[in-house]
């Protein structure tokens, strides 16, 4: 059992690193992260930079694309340069932190549905009282 969640939780971490392929998909993984190691929300995020936080949601949404002017302002309202919002390689330590947030989630998830799964079987094999 314990052999088959290490299986699954490694397709899942593969299959989720090559979702992110495009370049809206880059931008909203990497906004969401700049943000979130800033320790801001989105509304703060979105006055700094002066837009509506609806707008920053649906970036990190991957649904819109914003300006060049635009994200001028999103990454000087998180201390970065713009170019840096469309990184792919990230450092060794934001490689193992994103690595550390997929497992932690994908095991979670896969233990949970494990768990359920177990007492669902259980409770099939339980005669009725009857």
């Amino acid at each position: 059992m314990i052999v088959n969640i290490f299986k699954d939780l490694i397709i899942a971490l593969v299959v989720s690193e090559n979702k992110m392929t495009n370049l809206r998909e880059i931008l909203a993984n990497n906004l969401k992260e700049y943000r979130r190691k800033c320790g801001i929300s989105q509304a703060k995020l979105a006055e700094k930079a002066e837009i509506s936080t609806q707008y920053i949601a649906m970036i990190e949404l991957s649904r819109q694309f914003p300006t060049p002017e635009v994200l001028d302002r999103i990454a000087a309202a998180l201390g970065i340069e713009a170019y840096q919002l469309f990184a792919v390689s990230p450092s060794p330590e934001e490689a193992m932190e994103r690595l550390h947030d997929t497992l932690v989630g994908n095991l979670e998830r896969i233990v949970g549905e494990a768990v359920k799964k177990a007492i669902a079987e259980n409770n099939q094999d339980k005669p009725s009282m009857g």
